[in-house]
């Protein structure tokens, strides 16, 4: 006969019980493990993201610096008119060809960072989803597995009690 505890039920359905609660606490934690190491990655990826486009905010900020430096270097005392006209128009042709020059260092700039940025948004977006896939199909695996896992126990269980009868 089965030994008996004192509320009546037997060892052997105690055991499948506490196995059972086993397996399902081991099945989360595996599952939050796996949930928390693509939430770091997708992470680690939105700052090199970040990284990138506030070096494209830098650029125009170094220009308007070299801007300011160049026309602090015009300022300078002229002896007669005819002169100062003179430099002011070689200046002022100096500081159209640098502006367009800069202007087109600029467009050339923006649009670079511009591509480079939509190009990492997407490979980050892409490899988020990879990242997802995986982990939601780790998930299930190992849901899938640890709940076969606990049918098999709870069946050898019921099958002993069975036997036992």
């Amino acid at each position: 006969m089965a030994d008996s505890t004192s509320n009546g039920t037997s060892k052997s359905k105690t055991e499948a019980k506490r196995a059972t609660t086993e397996a399902k606490k081991s099945a989360a934690k595996t599952a939050s493990a796996t949930k928390k190491a693509a939430t770091k990655t997708a992470v680690a990826e939105k700052n090199q993201a970040q990284v990138i486009l506030e070096s494209a905010v830098d650029f125009p900020v170094g220009v308007v610096l070299s801007v300011s430096d160049t026309i602090g270097d015009i300022v300078e005392p002229w002896t007669t008119r005819t002169k100062a006209e003179k430099e002011l128009k070689s200046f002022r042709r100096q500081i159209e060809k640098a502006a367009k020059r800069t202007e087109k260092r600029g467009t050339t700039a923006r649009k670079r960072a511009t591509t480079e940025a939509r190009k990492t948004r997407k490979r980050v977006e892409r490899e988020a989803r990879k990242h997802q896939k995986a982990v939601t199909s780790t998930a299930t695996s190992t849901i899938k597995s640890s709940r076969t896992e606990v049918e098999r126990r709870v069946k050898q269980v019921s099958d002993q009690l069975t036997a036992l009868r």
